[in-house]
């Protein structure tokens, strides 16, 4: 079955790859869940579209990554989030949250899964989280949390 990713898909490829997969994986995870759409000539031509918007996103080499680690590590990343008495939140910070924070705060838009948290923030102060901007380049982001 040929089909053309509309997202990332571990294994499989990128969005806009054209792939030929088993006719039961196709249509019973990457069609349902929106991972892919039929491949005809028509969609075919919606590749380029698809290629273009991620080639504007996208981190180009490892010289390109470094440029932008070092852009991102220099923010100064804050967030407020309601907490109580003793320090600790309401909740968690998302890694959603956290790729709009260093959106918000003058740096590129990342996307949150190549936000990596290595515990949840539950608490006020200062953390770190790391952004893999490529497969050779992380970025070690801090980030103060302050009370709303």
């Amino acid at each position: 079955m040929k089909l053309i990713l509309t997202t990332a898909v571990d294994k499989l490829g990128i969005a806009g790859d054209i792939v030929d997969v088993r006719p039961g994986y196709g249509r019973n995870y990457l069609l349902p869940q929106g991972h892919a759409i039929a491949w005809t000539k028509g969609a075919e031509k919606q590749i380029v579209g698809i290629k273009r918007a991620r080639d504007a996103r996208e981190i180009r080499g490892i010289d390109h990554a470094a440029d932008v680690r070092t852009q991102i590590e220099a923010l100064p990343v804050k967030i407020k989030a309601r907490a109580g008495e003793s320090g600790t939140l309401f909740g968690a910070i998302t890694a959603a949250a956290l790729a709009l924070a260093v959106k918000a705060a003058g740096g590129p838009a990342i996307d949150k899964r190549s936000v990596r948290l290595t515990k949840p923030i539950k608490t006020l102060g200062t953390h770190s989280f790391d952004v893999k901007l490529h497969d050779a380049v992380t970025a070690h982001v801090p980030v103060e949390v302050v009370a709303a």
